[in-house]
């Protein structure tokens, strides 16, 4: 890994030329990223401090998403924001001003603005220690789809660059106010409510009817999206701070009351990790990377991606099942 990259542009072409030859294996791919972004901080770094000096106080950058749980594909957008520790008036001025330098710098690198805004540019995303911690209270009080929404993303977070120690924290707050109010989880679980049927009555696979991707699943939508979001609630339940769900589902794996359940659905997860990896060789766009054709699909993989889609409904199902009695007690 060439670790001297003087500019944006630089990075970019790095990255084009080498990230081909990480795409079979999703570990080693997300470390490629990581290398990309952290390369990307020093280059943005640069630029502030050439007109503003050294930051004024500890800070860390974080990464969420798809990035956060250690899951991106060869094209991933950008989702991060930044947390920093003084709470004053040029704290906030520095890192409103990094946070926008990061995300014109991911984009310029090849890594698309996120729709919904989850960047460091943003200053729902970039905030003071303190005030972070006011914020994910205010989430959590507060009963909107959005507020949930956004705890959710932030849950998946996982710092880059900096003092590690400030995610711990915020995570932790999520925890002390969870074990008080246990009904937390179940607005998790509200929030996570409406899974796309995928599979009809007959057994057919629901597939797009028009349009570019006609005859694919919507990969994320159909299949990841029930077994992230079922898992997540299940690491918030039980205090589990790391954000791959995959290393999600080995914590939970070793609890008595998730043991013989979490070895199941952990090689069906794999098993989604690898049809997207497939997925990666011919995709051109952000969007390929989602959408699977089942036209081209053999016998055998139909009726294997039939049963995960299946299952990600149980999954569903018994994280439910478990939240709801947790609520009672």
């Amino acid at each position: 890994m060439n670790g001297a990259f003087d500019s944006y542009e630089s990075i970019k072409k790095w990255k084009d030329n080498h990230i081909h030859n990480y795409g079979s294996n999703t570990i080693e791919l997300n470390k490629f990223h990581d290398e990309m972004m952290k390369s990307a901080s020093k280059v943005a770094l640069f630029h502030l401090e050439k007109n503003s000096g050294a930051p004024p106080c500890d800070f860390t950058w974080f990464i969420t998403g798809s990035g956060g749980r250690i899951e991106q594909g060869i094209i991933s957008d950008q989702d991060h924001g930044l947390v920093y520790e003084e709470k004053s008036e040029r704290a906030s001025k520095y890192f409103s001003a990094l946070g926008e330098e990061l995300s014109k710098g991911l984009h310029l690198i090849g890594y698309p603005y996120c729709e919904g805004n989850v960047m460091s540019s943003n200053p729902l995303w970039c905030k003071s220690l303190d005030d972070w911690k006011k914020q994910l209270v205010h989430w959590m009080d507060e009963k909107s789809w959005e507020s949930i929404r956004f705890l959710q993303i932030f849950y998946d977070c996982r710092s880059i660059v900096g003092n590690d120690a400030f995610i711990k924290e915020l995570k932790n707050t999520i925890f002390e106010y969870r074990n008080t109010n246990p009904k937390l989880l179940q607005r998790f679980m509200d929030n996570i409510q409406h899974i796309k049927h995928s599979v009809g009555p007959l057994g057919q696979i629901y597939v797009e009817q028009s349009g570019q991707y006609e005859g694919c699943i919507d990969l994320k939508k159909a299949a990841f999206l029930p077994y992230v979001n079922a898992i997540r609630l299940l690491a918030m339940k039980e205090g589990i701070i790391e954000t791959s769900t995959l290393e999600r589902i080995t914590i939970l794996s070793k609890k008595d009351p998730y043991q013989q359940e979490m070895l199941y659905y952990k090689k069906n997860f794999e098993k989604l990790l690898e049809y997207r990896r497939l997925l990666f060789a011919s995709a051109e766009s952000y969007d390929d990377v989602h959408y699977l054709n089942i036209k081209k699909m053999t016998k055998e993989e139909k009726r294997e991606i039939k049963l995960i889609l299946k299952d990600g409904k149980k999954l569903h199902q018994y994280v439910q099942g478990i939240i709801d009695k947790g609520c009672l007690e």
